[in-house]
């Protein structure tokens, strides 16, 4: 199914035949920057350049908006849905928690000092990134800020939280003092770090890229860090020790996004391309081309690799062969963020 997680609008058309353009939800009056699907997959929530987030139903015979989040006062920067709640980063400097079935605005969580760009829920808290150079952490009930992670020279971009699970994590290997909860931060001063959540300071650096830091990954035992960045590489990096372990190098232009699928690491760059990576060795195993721009978001989804573009179109690919599978045309501007629900039965862009 293709939605506007671009910039523009269109005509509602019905479902002819797989692949191709069911319907499109149109009533943003801006492009869409961001888009979150809730845990049941039965409702989307899109944030726009707008200043609104508009909830859709997914499950219907027509996906319909449901409900409209007003209140921001600038763009919205990014969105995620946590139980019933979703919640929106803005470049007004806030974070906004919305209660789904009324669609009031519940808490706003104030102290940044510049655009939020991105956030993360771990159920109890939210961490959010921002042009400040700061990360923070807040509670999610009170909307307290609980810790502030200071240190970059830039803004912050990605973030990656990795809990103490002891089933997840070795913290034999982790001797830092009793803290255990990690969030790893990347940003503009080339940098990540990795923060103690216990105490909010600095445990490690991660030194080596000569570019921002656009995009993080972790793998499922949240020992080992992947950093994409502007100067074209992927870095992976032991997280306990803040070594830097491989350099992944194939791309020709800033590498724009990543997705971590256990043993394979999946890219997109601005050189048009999406790649795939064995992370052991470090090796490029498929490239997979046919975009006339940057491939600016991707999905990994039952095999397949989902490459969003901002040539305006969506591709997909087998992803052990590289072969594509199905050009998804429509948009005329591009793609932004990209949500698969029921195993590409329905494709959001």
């Amino acid at each position: 199914m293709g939605a506007q997680g671009s910039k523009q609008g269109g005509q509602v058309k019905k479902k002819k035949y797989k692949g191709h353009l069911i319907q499109t939800l149109d009533q943003h009056d801006g492009g869409i920057n961001c888009m979150s699907l809730s845990e049941d997959g039965s409702v989307l929530a899109t944030g726009s350049e707008d200043k609104m987030a508009r909830l859709w139903s997914t499950k219907t015979e027509e996906c319909e908006c449901i409900g409209i989040l007003q209140g921001h006062e600038d763009y919205i920067t990014c969105i995620i849905m946590e139980d019933n709640f979703v919640v929106t980063g803005s470049a007004d400097k806030t974070i906004r928690k919305w209660d789904i079935c009324t669609c009031d605005c519940v808490l706003i969580f104030s102290g940044h000092s510049s655009p939020v760009n991105r956030i993360i829920c771990t159920g109890d808290f939210i961490f959010s990134s921002s042009y400040d150079r700061t990360s923070r952490c807040w509670d999610f009930d009170s909307a307290e800020c609980v810790r502030i992670f200071s240190g970059h020279k830039r803004g912050v971009y990605p973030m990656v939280f990795i809990p103490a699970d002891e089933e997840d994590v070795n913290v034999d290997t982790f001797d830092w003092e009793g803290n255990k909860d990690i969030l790893i931060t990347g940003s503009a001063d080339f940098t990540a770090r990795s923060w103690s959540f216990e105490t909010g300071k600095t445990l490690k650096i991660f030194k080596g890229h000569t570019g921002t830091i656009t995009c993080m990954g972790a793998d499922p035992a949240g020992q080992i860090l992947y950093t994409g960045s502007t100067d074209t590489t992927v870095k992976s990096w032991n997280i306990a020790k803040g070594e830097n372990l491989k350099t992944f190098e194939g791309h020709n232009a800033p590498v724009l996004c990543m997705s971590v699928q256990n043993k394979i690491l999946y890219t997109g760059s601005s050189d048009w391309t999406g790649k795939s990576w064995v992370v052991e060795f470090g090796d490029c195993t498929r490239t997979y081309k046919g975009h006339k721009h940057s491939v600016s978001c991707i999905k990994f989804c039952d095999g397949l690799f989902i490459t969003g573009s901002g040539d305006g179109m969506a591709r997909v690919f087998d992803s052990k062969s590289g072969s594509q599978q199905r050009i998804m045309k429509g948009h005329s501007t591009s793609i932004n963020c990209v949500q698969v629900l029921q195993s590409l039965a329905n494709v959001f862009l």
